[in-house]
């Protein structure tokens, strides 16, 4: 598959820094890189992002191994700990708006969650979710393939 246009961050740049500071501010609230890499690839598996399910650290790929590759069934895997698995809910959760009725996140889960996360992480992590799905929604739009190559 062949982009549609070049992807809107190459088209404005600003586009670029600005969600570059995004995942700045996700990344200073402390939650764990490994938990990071986890629920930007299940939001971006929802949404059918091959750009970013494809855009895996290249460092993390060896030393998650089945953690990472078995993320889409992480309800069912043994790999993930408490605080991962809370953190994959609340993915799902932000992630299907149009599957939730009135709340996006309930009231159990914020409870799950903060049995795991300071408000610092908290914060970061939901930054993190929404500006992966930012990205999942710029890429989708012009099918962006997966791959370095395809940013050219």
């Amino acid at each position: 598959m062949q982009a549609l246009m070049k992807n809107p961050a190459m088209v404005l740049p600003d586009g670029v820094q600005a969600s570059q500071n995004l995942s700045k501010v996700a990344n200073r609230g402390g939650v764990e890189s490994e938990t990071l890499e986890l629920v930007h690839l299940r939001a971006s598996q929802i949404n059918g992002c091959s750009a970013c399910v494809g855009f895996v650290d290249e460092a993390k790929r060896g030393a998650m191994g089945d953690r990472l590759w078995l993320v889409s069934a992480w309800r069912e895997a043994p790999y993930y700990t408490d605080a991962e698995r809370t953190a994959l809910e609340l993915t799902e959760a932000m992630t299907r708006l149009a599957d939730r009725s009135r709340d996006v996140v309930s009231d159990e889960l914020w409870t799950e969650l903060s049995k795991h996360y300071t408000e610092e992480q908290l914060a970061g992590l939901i930054f993190w979710i929404a500006t992966t799905n930012f990205y999942n929604r710029l890429n989708t739009a012009v099918r962006q393939p997966a791959g370095p190559a395809s940013w050219d």
